[in-house]
Formats: structure tokens, C-alpha cells, sequence
């Protein structure tokens, strides 16, 4: 993953990407088996990065598990909550919890020397709305979170898996869909952004098949406004350009 935007998905940071689970009724007990879609990259820290993470990573990090989130207690507040997914090295994350002081930023990611990187901005500029969760996103969504919890859901370009055959592993797929319009409450919103035109394609129309989302057409919880990462930046200067697609979760 990377600042939050695998532009260069083939050799980049990780970052957390996983194909679709089983249906929200069924969560904790997966219907069929998952390949794990992110793409685990080894990584020792610096000892900058190992210093924040020690002092850190104990108050707002923990791994991913079965165990359910109580976010008020964490986060030490009871506030609107937006997951996001595949956080990288935290340079949009930091941008916009600064920017949205008023919520509780939840960000997931594998990468361990991008998370500590987020860390160290955490420490530097005295963050206080972020928490992090390591390992696999769609594990936190089935286990940890239960139904209408989040007000706002951002996936960030997510791994295209550009070859057919890896299709599969693509996490924006129909049933990831319908497990985030289940954690969504009514009213909440998915931003996602990819720059890869095919998989934008196939992005909109699972999103749009989807019952309980539907296009914006109320004022958002949550700002839009990303900020433009290195990585962004390189595939505007070779041409490559971003699809912003965006829904909001309606009564069910």
C-alpha cells in the first residue's frame, strides 16, 4: 500500500485489498473460502518508525480479529465513524482526520512500514482521531463491526488485479458491496476512487446493482476532498486519470 494511492499497483506499497466475502447475514461464518487478496510485503522499520510504533501502537493500533469494536471506548468519544480501507502510508489519512476533526477515522491496512510512517505523522502533528487496525479489512467489516456503525466508508485505489484470471481477488466486488451497505448506517456514504479504467467499469456497476446504495443526492457526512498523493500525481502526469464514484446508503 501507499499514501493512499497505488497508482503503481504492480510494485507500490500494499494495500489492504481482499476479494468480496460472504453476505452479511452470514458474517462470521464465510460461505465459501476467501484468497486473500492484498499482497503481503516484508518491511523492517527504521528505528524512527519502531520508536513511534512502541510508544504508539499500543493506545491507537491493534490487529485485526474476531473480537467486536466498541469504537466510543477507543476512540474515548462517541462520534461518527468512517472506515477506511487500505490506508498505505497514511498521507491522505492524516490529511483528512485533520481536516474532520469532528469524526472518529478508523484505517486498515497490512503494510507495517506504512502504518508506522502514519504513526510517526500521528505523533508529529498530535492527531487524535485516528485508530488503526492491521490485517484484512473484510475481516473487520464481518467481525468487528456490527450493522449501521459507520457513517462513511473510503476505498482508496484498491489493487485492480488487472489479469482476468485475478479477478477474483478484487475486493470491490458484488458481495463487498453488500457487507458495506450493511455496516453503513442510513444516510452514510463509500467514496471510492481508482484510476484504472476497467475496473472502475466494473466498480460502478457492482456498486450500482447494489439495493441499499444509491447515487448521492443528499449532503454528505463526510468530505470528498482527497488529497493528491505522489503516487496520484505520477499517473496524472502520464495521463492516467482518477474515477470518483460515490454512493449513499438509503432506508432499507
Amino acid at each position: 500500500m501507499r499514501d493512499n494511492g497505488p497508482v503503481n499497483h504492480a510494485d507500490q506499497e500494499t494495500q489492504a485489498r481482499h476479494e468480496g466475502g460472504p453476505s452479511p447475514e452470514s458474517r462470521g461464518s464465510r460461505l465459501y473460502p476467501r484468497v486473500t487478496s492484498f499482497r503481503s510485503r516484508r518491511g523492517s522499520l527504521t528505528d524512527a518508525q519502531q520508536g513511534a510504533w512502541d510508544r504508539l501502537w499500543p493506545t491507537i493500533g491493534a490487529d485485526v480479529s474476531d473480537d467486536r469494536l466498541d469504537a466510543a471506548e477507543w476512540f474515548g468519544r462517541d462520534a461518527p465513524l468512517i472506515l477506511e480501507i487500505g490506508s498505505g502510508t497514511g498521507t491522505a489519512t492524516a490529511a483528512m482526520a485533520k481536516a474532520e476533526p469532528h469524526v472518529n477515522l478508523l484505517a486498515v491496512e497490512v503494510y507495517r512500514p506504512g502504518i508506522a510512517q502514519l504513526l510517526q505523522q500521528i505523533e508529529r502533528e498530535d492527531i487524535r482521531n485516528i485508530r488503526i487496525l492491521r490485517g484484512d479489512a473484510v475481516d473487520v467489516l464481518e467481525n468487528m463491526l456490527p450493522p449501521a456503525s459507520l457513517t462513511g466508508v473510503r476505498v482508496f485505489f484498491p489493487d485492480p488485479w488487472p489479469k482476468a484470471r485475478h479477478h477474483k481477488r478484487r475486493l470491490l466486488q458484488p458481495a463487498t458491496f453488500a457487507l458495506i451497505a450493511d455496516r453503513l448506517k442510513e444516510r452514510g456514504v463509500l467514496h471510492v476512487a481508482t484510476d484504472h479504467a476497467e475496473y472502475a467499469e466494473a466498480i460502478a456497476e457492482a456498486g450500482n446493482a447494489e439495493p441499499r446504495l444509491t447515487t448521492l443526492d443528499w449532503e454528505s457526512p463526510m468530505t470528498h476532498e482527497r488529497p493528491v498523493t505522489k503516487f496520484e500525481g505520477k499517473a496524472r502526469d502520464v495521463g492516467r486519470g482518477v474515477t470518483e464514484l460515490i454512493w449513499g446508503r438509503i432506508a432499507s
